[in-house]
């Protein structure tokens, strides 16, 4: 688990890992001490994809639109954005989403990248042992 804005946050280890041994990919939208964690506990597992907002003026924008909180939860918010961002160099990749398709997009490519890497496919030196006999 971990904090983040006086909440804490965690996701049961057994069920995610039952969901990589079946192959399946499991997406998680936390924040960077989560990220760590994750790193640690699955190092050849995790891909690290930072989110960025094309600006602090259009982060806020979309806060309001939510309609969810408080003048001084979206406040609160905005300052712990931008600790947050100080973490973007920790991952892997990194996307502006300024667009959310295209965002959608990247992330899809992002991940087709990870799941073709050769140490991801450890069935491959077979299938090619096969395709030379």
């Amino acid at each position: 688990h971990a904090s983040f804005l006086d909440r804490r946050y965690g996701t049961p280890r057994a069920p995610v890992e039952a969901a990589l041994a079946a192959g399946r990919d499991v997406l998680f939208d936390i924040e960077w001490q989560g990220y760590r964690q994750l790193k640690a506990a699955l190092p050849g597992d995790v891909v690290g994809l930072f989110l960025l907002p094309p600006s602090l003026a259009e982060l806020e924008r979309r806060l309001r639109g939510r309609g969810q909180d408080a003048e001084e939860e979206i406040g609160r918010r905005m300052a712990v954005a931008r600790d947050e961002m100080r973490h973007w160099t920790e991952f892997d990749h990194v996307l502006v989403n300024a667009d959310f398709t295209a965002t959608v997009a990247a992330v899809r490519a992002v991940l087709h990248a990870a799941r073709s890497a050769r140490q991801r496919q450890p069935w491959l030196a077979a299938f090619v042992a096969e395709l030379l006999r």
